[in-house]
């Protein structure tokens, strides 16, 4: 069974995610805050991080550079779940985040959860 930790602040959509995850028959960690993400990640690397960007205590992107900087992580497999665009993460936190080597990024608003639950299917195949 593939793991899959999901880092999101917001109880609504992380229960919306987990459970989608879950019927799909992923385990599925969760974390509520950049902190928390980062220890678990630590503990216990996921196949796949299912990750917000505005997060209480330290944000997505702080996150990212972290993992991308240590060896045991450096190539975790990262989806990015998010309000804003590319543009305005870039832009709001001073970084290009296409050199984290994200798989994908979705905008909450726009993607649907079967379809971001089928792009996890596929990533973790």
């Amino acid at each position: 069974m593939k793991n899959i930790l999901l880092v999101e602040d917001d109880p609504f959509i992380s229960d919306i995610y987990s459970r989608s995850f879950s019927k799909e028959n992923f385990k599925v960690d969760m974390a509520v805050d950049g902190q928390m993400a980062l220890e678990k990640i630590r503990d216990n690397p996921p196949d796949l991080l299912v990750l917000d960007i505005d997060l209480p205590k330290i944000n997505g992107c702080e996150i990212l550079k972290k993992l991308r900087s240590e060896p045991k992580t450096k190539n975790l497999k990262v989806i990015v779940l998010s309000n804003y665009p590319d543009k305005d993460i870039n832009k709001k936190y001073n970084i290009n985040l296409d050199s984290f080597g994200i798989i994908k990024h979705f905008l909450k608003i726009e993607a649907p959860v079967d379809q971001i639950v089928r792009e996890v299917k596929e990533i973790l195949k």
